[in-house]
């Protein structure tokens, strides 16, 4: 084992000291070919991605391909990572990209090719050679698409080594790459232990944190499209996108509407005996994290696990609680069609409720509100401690970006501090280069007039202080 990784890693050492000497227009076209390739193929992959995780809906997976394509691409195919990339005459400060080195992805198993599609075009975008690391349970989808963009970026010139992926993953040989002295970076996309394990590495990290996602229909929002667009995006790929909506909070006054027009989209609310049963299958008792065994799974087929008579046409599980914590398992994330329920008394209630969710395993990722009451939206916004507040938008493809807004289209979302990560952004291709920074001498006269005296004589005068400045600048 210590011998094969020794050898991916020199590939990867290799590839990255001569994909440095890329010029821009090199770059470019490695690019282009790579997203056409997974674009071409992005059918394909998405029936692989389905057929061997048994997640989620094949044709959703075809969209979050498309998003990791076409509109990545979009997004960086303009964005400058070769050379001077910025120059300020005035302050003399020249500002040069240059490629971090090699980059290991962590790949989860809820959105497998559309996240080796959106690293290596990141990464490639670059100049960064990309060591694939795969969930176990996603090995095949992950090992093609990978070998689908490398054969497509050595037709366009890339080098040798540039994308490698593992075919076998073991606890240890992750350990090993990870913490590798040639590693530059770990892209981590996965669950809290395997970023954890990232984040103690001792190799740079950009990690992901959990998303507990709060929404909040506030009683001035247009009910039937606020409950259509909240369906829109929890059924989309049976829930498995981190940004998905994990808890709705309802004011009182438009709770039956809400209610009604949940139900006319085939939505199932729980009674109280179904909401035990459901806690059984979704949350394990003792570690408080969702069952992976319900992930991304069709809400008749969890509710069957559970033993609950939901008609066979149910869309989402609905389960009425009174308030968030680990006694209240359904208060968690689940990346499932399963949505708790909150009816509260007014807006003050509301966003109490909304900031206990955010905190229970949220805190940092998103939080989405519908409301067409200004104010009220900039309230929640300031309270909220998420990085993307999506507004009148489904919040898995609002928060992934490049749908319904002009966030840049990401499958790595940051979540801050809170979120034990070092940004809010979502990631791209301009958060894997390093900046060089050419500062040639320039007079600051701030400095002079306002520390001469402090260094020199407290009692020097304003016109001495200048003549101190002409005389030494």
């Amino acid at each position: 084992m210590e011998n094969y990784i020794e050898g991916v890693m020199q590939d990867a050492t290799m590839a990255a000291a001569e994909f440095s000497q890329f010029t821009q227009e090199q770059t470019d076209e490695i690019v282009k070919s790579v997203f056409e390739a997974a674009f071409n193929n992005r059918v394909m992959l998405a029936k692989m991605a389905h057929h061997e995780t048994n997640m989620g809906i094949w044709e959703h997976k075809v969209l979050k391909n498309v998003i990791a394509s076409q509109l990545v691409y979009e997004d960086i195919k303009n964005l400058k990572t070769v050379g001077i990339i910025n120059e300020d005459v005035e302050s003399g400060i020249v500002e040069i990209a240059q490629p971090m080195g090699p980059i290991l992805a962590i790949i989860p198993v809820t959105n497998p090719t559309s996240t080796v599609v959106f690293k290596i075009l990141i990464s490639l975008k670059a100049r960064n050679p990309i060591i694939i690391c795969p969930s176990k349970k996603a090995i095949n989808c992950c090992s093609e698409t990978a070998r689908i963009c490398y054969e497509a970026a050595l037709k366009a010139g890339a080098p040798e080594g540039c994308i490698q992926w593992l075919t076998s993953v073991t606890r240890e040989q992750t350990q090993e790459l990870m913490s590798h002295k040639s590693l530059s970076l770990i892209l981590a996309t996965g669950g809290s232990g395997l970023v954890k394990s990232a984040y103690s590495s001792g190799t740079p990290t950009i990690g992901v944190g959990a998303g507990n996602v709060p929404v909040f229909i506030e009683k001035s929002a247009d009910i039937p499209f606020s409950v259509e667009q909240i369906f829109i995006s929890k059924t989309f790929d049976n829930g498995t996108i981190c940004a998905s909506e994990q808890a709705i909070v309802v004011e009182k006054e438009i709770a039956e509407k809400v209610v009604e027009e949940f139900k006319k989209r085939k939505a199932y609310f729980l009674n109280d005996e179904e909401i035990v049963l459901l806690n059984n299958i979704a949350i394990d008792a003792n570690t408080h994290l969702m069952n992976p065994e319900i992930v991304g799974r069709p809400a008749f087929e969890i509710a069957q696990k559970a033993g609950i008579k939901a008609p066979q046409d149910v869309t989402i599980l609905i389960a009425p609680i009174k308030a968030v914590g680990n006694e209240y398992p359904l208060s968690s994330e689940v990346l499932a069609p399963i949505l708790a329920f909150y009816v509260v008394d007014n807006f003050e209630k509301a966003m109490n409720m909304c900031i206990d969710l955010n905190y229970h395993g949220g805190i940092g990722h998103s939080a989405s509100i519908f409301s067409n009451n200004d104010e009220k939206i900039k309230y929640f916004a300031i309270h909220m401690n998420a990085g993307r507040i999506c507004v009148n938008t489904p919040s898995s493809q609002g928060a992934v970006g490049g749908m319904f807004n002009k966030l840049s289209p990401s499958l790595t979302l940051g979540c801050g501090t809170g979120g034990k990560n070092i940004t809010t952004d979502n990631i791209s291709a301009k958060h894997l280069i390093n900046i060089q920074r050419i500062s040639r001498r320039r007079p600051n006269e701030r400095f002079v007039r306002f520390d001469a005296a402090l260094y020199l004589d407290e009692n020097l005068k304003a016109n001495e202080i200048n003549e101190l400045y002409n005389k030494n600048f």
